[in-house]
This record gives C-alpha cells, sequence and structure tokens, in this order.
C-alpha cells in the first residue's frame, strides 16, 4: 500500500496558483486560523463574567444566527463558495478589531 498520494494538474494548479476555482481553501484556512483569535479574545472578555461579557454573549450568538442566513441566503442567489468565505473573513476582522480595543 502507497502512502503516495495523486494529483490532478488542476488540484496542483490551484494550490500553486492561488486558484479559487471550486472552494477557496487557502482563504478557507485563513478564515480558520483568524476566527481562532477571535475565540480567544472572546473568552477572555466572557471570562470576566461582568455585564460586558453578557453584551458579547448576546451579540455573539445574534451574528452567528445573522451569518449563517446571510451565507445560505447568499449561495441560494448564485454567490461562490469564495464570495461567501470572504464575507465570514469581513465579519471575522470587524470583530477582531473590535475586540483586541476593548
Amino acid at each position: 500500500m502507497s502512502d503516495h498520494h495523486s494529483f490532478s494538474a488542476f488540484d496542483r494548479h490551484a494550490v500553486l496558483g492561488g486558484s479559487d476555482n471550486g472552494f477557496p481553501w487557502y482563504a478557507g484556512a485563513m478564515l480558520a486560523v483568524e476566527a481562532s483569535e477571535v475565540v480567544r479574545l472572546r473568552c477572555e472578555k466572557l471570562s470576566r463574567g461582568d455585564e460586558a461579557a453578557e453584551q458579547e454573549a448576546v451579540l455573539m450568538m445574534s451574528e452567528k444566527i445573522a451569518a449563517a442566513f446571510d451565507a445560505f441566503a447568499s449561495l441560494l442567489a448564485g454567490a461562490t463558495p469564495a464570495t461567501v468565505v470572504q464575507r465570514y473573513r469581513d465579519h471575522v476582522a470587524a470583530n477582531a478589531k473590535r475586540l483586541s480595543a476593548d
């Protein structure tokens, strides 16, 4: 049994050329990294247990619900996965900026 992985020329082109044909793999990976920083910042804020933490919890839940509906509606309207991922990255960046200022 071989551990050798076979990739098509398209796969190599997408990875090496940074192409977002299909699913935006690099942007998706960056979203995961960026979101983990927001999770860290939110955990710090929530751990305080004060009124600001309560407000953050409510804001977090409402944002997540709104983002899910937005992504679903965008896909139904014909948006590409790259567009949806970029929209999430924009929201994550805004949250990171807001939480870092606290």
